[in-house]
Order: structure tokens, then C-alpha cells, then sequence
């Protein structure tokens, strides 16, 4: 089960943390439905098998998600949600050998799924707290997920989860503000206005902006254009990066970034990604160069 041991590192921390479907039985391929959209091709209701789903629990298109109108599916992370599930609370009994059981197993998946989510942040969170007053919170709240998910599946339907949501959203914050003063403080300028939480930005050209320190926490960056830019300092929590341009921008050190939020982006071998979140496959291979229509070419 989880650790909350101080000699865990962060990156073995982050290493629970990562999806495993080979230990996992497709149970974000079952619990959860979707809708026909840009991102699914097909309706399906929750607690029913996709059609693409093999008896082994293994994708039988899982090599052409993308071109066949998957791409939701690739997008998805359950921060290693479904081999704890599967494994570790359910002992290795599937949904098919337990039918009898399986509402129960799919709504456990989607509670520790946002509680995994919880636990990826507060990793950073604890990077980014050391030696500060906030470390004793990030701490707490640490391992308070980690005391709800040890407990088992009815601790784990019972858990306040919103609670725990909105706790950790709130030390976040907190360490967000440390972070990005320290950018803004060191280069002498205000934040432009429209580059506020929450804030609409679908579609926009931001290559012209100063982004380091801005906080974009639940922005929408639909389609937004940031070829190029530095986001060093950028508080992305939440940020809907849904088909946003990132063809060499630097997201080393951007903050609270999701490998969810990378996949559903665009972008290239310039790209620069934190070292806990890995390149999408789809992404373009080498550095992309811009044409006299704007448009990107390979």
C-alpha cells in the first residue's frame, strides 16, 4: 500500500504514482463512461466493458487510438489508481470473476483515482515546501490520503474526499504564491491582467507575453498558442491544455503540470517536460518550424 515514509523519495514517491495496465484490469476501459465528442467516437455507459477491450484486458486498438477517434484514451491517467485497485484492495479477483462485486470495485476506482491525483501533487507540493512553514501541512495532509487509502475499500467510500480536495487545493495555493514571487519579485513587473485563474484564454496567442510567474490555475488554454514560450514559474494546476500549441516552449519548471494535461496537448522534440512526466508518443518527433501561413510543418 501506500508509504508515507520520510525516506521515500520523491522520485519513488512518483513511481506508485504512474499507471501500470498491465497490472491493472482495464478498469478505466469499464468504470467509467463517455460520450460521443471529439475525444470518443462511440457512447458508452459506466460499469460496461468498451468494445475495444480484450479478454485479457488489453486494448485490441490500443496502437491506433488517436486515428480511429480514441483520443480521450489517450489522454487519460489514473495516477497507478488501477493497480492498487486490482492488486492491492481486490488481492488480484477481477470484475469478471467477481461480477458480484463489481459496482463496488469501479466506484473504489474513481475514489482513489482523485486520491492518487492528491498524492502527485503533494509530492511536488513537499519538493517545493522543504524547509518552509508550509511543510508541515504538506506533510499532514500526506498522510492523510495515504491513512485513507491503507484502510481499505469501505475507509477509502467513506473518505470526505471533497474535503481532502479542497485542503490540498488550499496549501497549494499557498506554495504556488511562494513559488511565483519569486519570479515576479526578481524580474519588476505585474502580471498582465488577462492572465488570471481560471481565465479564458481558448485559442489565444500568448508568444508575446510574459508568462514566467503568471498563475494560470484552471485556465482554459484550449488551442492556446505557446510555441516558444518559457513557462518557468507558471502555476498550471487544473489548466485545461486540451490541443494547446507547445512546440518548444520550457515546462521544466512549470508548476503542478499532470502527465494528463501534457498528453492532451501538442507538441515537439523541443518541448522541454519536467523529469516526471514523459513525452507523449504522439507528439510531433522533431522540432517543428513555423511557416509564412503560421502553420506548423514537421
Amino acid at each position: 500500500m501506500p508509504s508515507n515514509d520520510a525516506s521515500v523519495t520523491p522520485s519513488d514517491a512518483r513511481s506508485t504514482l504512474r499507471a501500470n495496465c498491465a497490472d491493472c484490469f482495464a478498469l478505466c476501459c469499464t468504470a467509467f463512461g463517455f460520450q460521443r465528442s471529439a475525444d470518443f467516437p462511440i457512447d458508452k455507459p459506466a460499469g460496461t466493458p468498451c468494445q475495444n477491450l480484450a479478454d485479457d484486458f488489453s486494448c485490441t486498438i490500443h496502437e491506433s487510438l488517436r486515428p480511429r477517434g480514441f483520443r480521450g484514451c489517450t489522454v487519460f491517467d489514473c495516477f497507478g489508481a488501477g493497480q492498487l485497485v486490482s492488486q492491492e484492495l481486490q488481492g488480484g479477483t477481477s470484475w469478471r470473476e467477481r461480477p458480484d462485486m463489481s459496482a463496488e470495485m469501479f466506484r473504489t476506482f474513481g475514489v482513489v483515482r482523485q486520491l492518487q491525483e492528491m498524492r502527485w501533487y503533494l509530492v511536488e507540493a513537499a519538493e517545493r515546501a522543504s524547509g518552509t512553514d508550509l511543510a508541515a501541512p504538506v506533510a499532514r495532509l500526506t498522510a492523510e490520503v495515504v491513512r485513507v487509502l491503507d484502510g481499505g475499500t469501505a475507509e477509502i467510500l467513506a473518505a470526505d474526499v471533497d474535503g481532502l480536495r479542497a485542503a490540498v487545493r488550499t496549501v497549494l495555493v499557498d506554495i504556488s504564491e511562494e513559488a511565483r514571487g519569486g519570479y515576479l519579485a526578481g524580474a519588476g513587473w505585474e502580471v498582465d491582467d488577462a492572465l488570471q485563474p481560471s481565465a479564458d484564454l481558448v485559442g489565444r496567442d500568448l508568444r508575446d507575453r510574459r508568462l514566467c510567474g503568471a498563475e494560470l490555475r484552471g485556465a482554459l488554454l484550449v488551442g492556446a498558442d505557446l510555441r516558444g514560450t518559457d513557462l518557468a514559474g507558471v502555476d498550471l494546476l487544473g489548466a485545461d491544455l486540451r490541443g494547446a500549441r507547445l512546440d518548444g516552449a520550457d515546462l521544466a519548471e512549470a508548476l503542478f503540470l499532470t502527465q494528463a494535461q501534457v498528453n492532451a496537448a501538442r507538441g515537439d522534440a523541443a518541448t522541454l517536460l519536467p523529469a516526471t512526466i514523459d513525452r507523449p508518443g504522439h507528439w510531433t518527433k522533431s522540432p517543428s518550424t513555423s511557416t509564412t501561413d503560421g502553420e506548423l510543418s514537421p
